[in-house]
């Protein structure tokens, strides 16, 4: 044991951290709970990850790494559940986990709650352990209103967030952005923000050999461009389809997108109509889901990364892109600005607008062939967002809410 040993419980309530990655409720928030976990146990921390219940196969108890496990809890049916519906069971959901917690004499030194819903049931697990709460809202309610795109969020989310923000001890936020958005629009004390940007596995995402890469996946020397993500409208796949039919016949690559379950059926059938209306479907490949250890190859394979949404909270798809030495074309949002050094490891749009998508896609494509420096150039550009630092700056921030909470105890 460390001497600066922290016991930590996260909270992952609605979505599962070791779901489906691009199915509806799982991407990167799920990456950045596993991920951070795993790092904290490596570093002699202690993290226990709770989340619902939502398959009757589910084991109660994973083990995921050193000193880290998930751990699953009742709270309504075995089943999945609409993120709104599981609202009137998080008193269920605290109240078996405070009964987990005496019949196994564990303790924790503070909570690290991932969501609005997560940090609900944070505000009775701090009031019942008399430690402090740390929440990581992952999106915003009111930012997503804003844009107007897709589903809109609940005023109970609204209200909720901002009350939350002035009862949990500490925020974290990706970007400096969020935050700026966070003090204007729920009022958040801005000393209690910290912002730390999200990170990359750089030991499963390294660069392949593209031309072996492409062989694999089945394509014979033809451009691709990739895109991984959830099928939402967010996510902006219409205005990259649209973008598609831009691109100059000689240049006209494969898109192969990556994401999507049962739940984005209906969003699956509205792309691929689209397609067809726009005469582009021979080059759109829906592969469905795909397991975050096959990812790699489809990165290396691709030629350009396209991230065309209206919203990201950060934007990990990037990282993982750039981790594996493919470029990457993506809208201004989120921490991406920041990530892609436009004009050298991608670009950065003003906008999602189709035609502006096509030109910056269309000059990645008219680049020279692969080249493995440059492979490895563009992934030395992400190599300060490994896990691990991010993980020990996470850990810092933990040590220095727990020093306040203590200092203002005594």
């Amino acid at each position: 044991m460390v001497a600066s040993q922290m016991r930590i419980a996260m909270l992952s309530v609605h979505s599962c951290p070791v779901g489906n990655l691009g199915s509806k409720d799982t991407g990167g928030m799920s990456v950045y709970i596993r991920e951070v976990a795993r790092r904290l146990g490596e570093q002699g921390h202690i993290v226990d990850i709770y989340t619902r219940v939502h398959d009757p196969r589910d084991n109660q108890i994973y083990d995921l790494g050193q000193n880290a496990r998930l751990i699953h809890m009742m709270a309504g049916d075995r089943e999945k559940m609409l993120k709104l519906a599981v609202y009137s069971h998080l008193p269920e959901f605290a109240c078996n986990l405070e009964k987990f917690r005496k019949g196994n004499s564990l303790h924790y030194d503070l909570v690290f709650s991932h969501y609005w819903l997560s940090a609900l049931v944070g505000r009775y697990l701090q009031e019942w352990w008399h430690v402090p709460n740390i929440v990581m809202f992952h999106t915003v309610g009111v930012l997503k209103n804003a844009i107007g795109i897709g589903e809109g969020e609940p005023e109970l989310r609204i209200k909720t967030e901002k009350e939350i923000t002035r009862n949990c001890h500490h925020i974290i936020t990706p970007t400096e952005k969020e935050k700026r958005e966070l003090i204007l629009h729920c009022h958040a004390v801005p000393e209690r923000i910290s912002v730390i940007p999200c990170g990359v596995n750089l030991n499963l995402f390294q660069p392949r050999d593209k031309q072996e890469a492409k062989r694999q996946l089945g394509f014979a020397g033809e451009k691709i461009i990739l895109f991984v993500g959830r099928i939402d409208p967010l996510k902006g796949l219409e205005q990259l389809l649209k973008a598609m039919s831009y691109l100059q016949n000689s240049q006209r690559p494969q898109l192969v997108i990556i994401g999507g379950g049962e739940d984005s059926r209906y969003e699956i059938n509205r792309l691929e109509k689209l397609s067809r209306d726009l005469h582009i479907e021979a080059s759109i490949n829906f592969v469905g889901l795909v397991k975050q250890e096959e990812l790699p190859c489809f990165y290396s394979a691709a030629d350009a990364c396209v991230m065309p949404s209206y919203y990201e909270s950060f934007g990990l798809v990037a990282l993982e892109s750039l981790a594996c030495g493919t470029p990457v074309v993506a809208t201004d949002v989120g921490g991406l600005r920041h990530v892609i050094r436009d004009g050298e490891t991608g670009y950065v749009a003003a906008d999602n607008n189709p035609r502006r998508l096509a030109d910056k896609i269309g000059l990645l494509l008219s680049r020279s062939g692969p080249d493995t420096k440059s492979a490895l150039g563009i992934r030395a550009s992400v190599a300060r967002f490994s896990w691990v630092n991010i993980a020990e700056v996470v850990a810092e921030r933990c040590r220095l809410v727990l020093a306040d909470y203590s200092a203002l105890d005594s």
